[in-house]
């Protein structure tokens, strides 16, 4: 059911609905927890012992694995009640997609884990897609569209930097845990919440 929108106010963040909030906040958490690796993806594949080539094989893989699993659980979704659970499921995927960097020593490994975040984005876009348009304002669907992408482009800004630093002063196993947290943390709060919220 579509929560109707309570303010007469044209503002900003705030003159939204508090389950398009809750979606932007977590989905953003994730966005900014993937954009950690990607300027610096090529430097963790160098130094596992990969080639640019192998940078290549490696989001080659995961971009076709995300594909096919999209078209799947795409089909799905529609058919299920309870689409934040499927959110939550595809954020655990990727949190421990993530941890498992810590223990990726050759390209196979780097292939498996690639697989796995595949898998994990395929799970939860089509369900947050669902959710999002659910709960979206007619009267400013177009806002709350642009405070996605605003928010997807300023997630990736703020990760990339904080990537970098992380890398710079402590490491890639550092970064690694923390981008596994985030998503860990962002699946905990969407799994608490009262099950008709969103």
């Amino acid at each position: 059911m579509q929560i109707p929108f309570t303010s007469k106010k044209q503002g900003g963040f705030f003159s939204f609905n508090k389950q398009i909030k809750i979606l932007l906040m977590t989905n953003g958490t994730i966005l900014a927890a993937t954009a950690m690796l990607g300027p610096i993806y090529a430097l963790f594949v160098e130094k596992i012992g990969g080639s640019i080539l192998d940078t290549s094989y490696a989001f080659c893989t995961y971009a076709f694995a995300a594909a096919v699993t999209t078209l799947i659980s795409g089909r799905y979704v529609d058919k299920l009640k309870e689409n934040e659970l499927v959110l939550v499921c595809g954020y655990l995927i990727i949190g421990m997609a993530f941890f498992g960097y810590l223990f990726v020593n050759s390209i196979w490994g780097l292939l498996i884990v690639q697989v796995l975040i595949g898998f994990g984005e395929a799970i939860y876009a089509p369900a947050f897609d669902a959710l999002y348009s659910k709960h979206l304002d007619g009267r400013q669907a177009g806002r709350e569209w642009g405070a996605w992408e605003s928010i997807y482009y300023f997630m990736i800004s703020f990760g990339a930097i904080t990537g970098g630093f992380l890398v710079v002063t402590f490491g890639f196993s550092t970064m690694f845990i923390i981008m596994g947290c985030l998503c860990f943390l962002s699946a905990l709060y969407i799994f608490r919440l009262p099950r008709k919220v969103l």
